[in-house]
């Protein structure tokens, strides 16, 4: 007890010769020395704090109670985290995959890595991953899209285990019904034989099927339709974000509010490109960036990893990709789409019930249910004549009288009568290249990874992406699903990577 009560008679003298030095300085709390020893040694600082409580702190408590005792008693003597100039591997996103890339690198490596996540909104106002619909499915077309939703069904079923008892995003397990026009028959069956045989579970419905399983339904031009039985629905996404983010914090990734306003290059005299003249390669080094009270700021890094979503293609211009000679002639092809997403309201007893899947019709027009007093989620992807302009997020309610509930009313009589609740609008990180997300190295900045370009179906694939791109920075290479024919590669040797399941 002799060392606990010279720590705390130290505290009050350190606290006062801290405050006499910055009020001399003038200095910002966080470039005092003392302080950046003692962020960076934090982790260490906590764990010896669990020997040196105050007597009675956290006594008769469980390990939780006593962590946030902890916590309080620690809250006086903090300060500010010392801003990363330098940083192993930085992460330019904290939505959705940025959170989960953030989280499998620190669960992976833990204190080996020094991971750095710029994120220009903290509240997530306007990101993809808190706007998205959520629903998760095996019912694509690529054997890359079917293994990542397979890994995100199995992460999501034991998300306990891996982000926290407290995370819960309430998976509704009801499936997707995908249906089919005479045209697109063959193609959806071949599918379901492709999905089945990599471990999903659904089943191919005739028409006559089709009535008799959903009577809500007009089957009038379904040639065929197909039901997942298992690890298929949806959930809340921005629960599974949050529990990226806080996991991938508690295992001591800092997030920094900033946005990123250019990048730092470094001229590599030795380094031979191919269509680059030799002693003209530039490697990328620093980010530049503007902190919310427009301080300018550098993080120099060693990896950097750009998963900002719909704003990925205009961040990578400022990385000169697309804006300069060789390799870097061919741009990131990621751009922001608006989508409409609308909650109607039935109270038709013939709408459909509790355990209706979410249905996707032939024209893209799609439902689900929402909740338990007759609303359901709708929207419809817009065709290229139709698409709506980026500059705000406005909700066009003339779109759902003209495109959407016309087709819904066909499809399920019941829906004639449907009222719009509520709305909103948010963008997809749409890939216009080939609609399919791009993951991996670029071929001339080998320190740069992307995780963007999912164009409407990544959130599902958020776990899976994660521990790519981890595996392929800790390892070298993908080891349990090889993504590599969804690299930036593919763009150079226009080989594209379409998907006959978009929505």
């Amino acid at each position: 007890m002799f060392l606990v009560r010279k720590v705390r008679n130290l505290r009050p003298v350190v606290a006062r010769c801290y405050s006499d030095y910055s009020d001399r300085q003038n200095n910002r709390p966080e470039d005092h020395p003392f302080w950046r020893t003692v962020n960076i040694l934090k982790n260490d600082f906590k764990q010896v704090g669990r020997y040196i409580l105050p007597r009675g702190l956290g006594s008769g408590k469980g390990s939780n109670d006593a962590d946030k005792d902890l916590e309080a008693h620690l809250e006086k003597y903090r300060r500010p985290d010392v801003f990363p100039a330098f940083c192993d591997v930085l992460i330019i996103g904290g939505g959705g995959f940025g959170s989960s890339i953030a989280y499998w690198l620190k669960k992976e490596a833990r204190e080996g890595l020094n991971v750095v996540v710029v994120e220009k909104d903290p509240t997530y106002s306007k990101a993809t991953t808190a706007l998205s619909v959520g629903g998760l499915r095996q019912q694509f077309s690529l054997v890359e899209n079917i293994e990542m939703s397979l890994y995100g069904a199995e992460f999501i079923r034991n998300i306990k285990e891996h982000l926290g008892e407290d995370v819960e995003v309430n998976f509704t397990p009801h499936g997707y019904l995908m249906l089919a026009s005479e045209e697109g028959a063959e193609t959806l069956d071949r599918n379901s034989r492709l999905q089945n045989e990599l471990g999903a579970r659904n089943e191919i419905l005739t028409p006559e099927k089709l009535k008799r399983k959903f009577p809500w339904l007009n089957v009038d031009g379904i040639a065929l339709g197909c039901h997942g039985l298992e690890r298929e629905g949806w959930f809340d996404p921005w629960c599974l974000m949050s529990g990226f983010k806080r996991r991938a914090q508690e295992y001591g990734a800092q997030y920094v509010t900033a946005d990123i306003t250019g990048f730092g290059f470094e001229k590599m005299d030795n380094m031979i490109v191919v269509g680059i003249e030799p002693g003209k390669y530039e490697a990328l080094r620093q980010a530049k960036v503007r902190l919310p009270n427009g301080e300018e700021r550098t993080i120099n890094f060693a990896i950097c990893i750009l998963a900002a979503g719909a704003n990925s293609g205009e961040v990578a211009r400022m990385m000169r990709i697309g804006k300069g000679e060789g390799l870097l002639q061919m741009p990131l092809p990621v751009e922001p789409r608006k989508r409409y997403v609308y909650v109607v309201n039935s109270q038709n007893p013939d709408c459909p019930g509790l355990n209706t899947p979410l249905t996707i019709d032939p024209t893209g027009t799609y439902f689900r249910r929402d909740g338990l007093c007759g609303n359901f989620v709708c929207g419809k992807s817009p065709t290229e004549d139709t698409e709506p302009h980026c500059d705000n997020l406005d909700v066009d309610h003339e779109y759902f009288e003209a495109e959407v509930w016309p087709r819904l009313a066909k499809r399920v009589p019941s829906f004639e009568s449907l009222k719009v609740s509520s709305a909103w609008a948010g963008y997809y990180e749409q890939n216009y290249y080939d609609q399919n997300g791009i993951i991996g190295s670029h071929p001339y900045y080998q320190n740069l990874l992307f995780a963007t370009g999912f164009s409407g179906h990544g959130i599902q694939q958020t776990p899976a992406v994660g521990r790519a791109i981890m595996e392929l920075i800790i390892h070298g290479q993908y080891r349990t699903i090889d993504l590599s024919r969804l690299g930036f590669d593919r763009l150079i040797v226009d080989q594209p990577m379409f998907e006959a399941n978009i929505v």
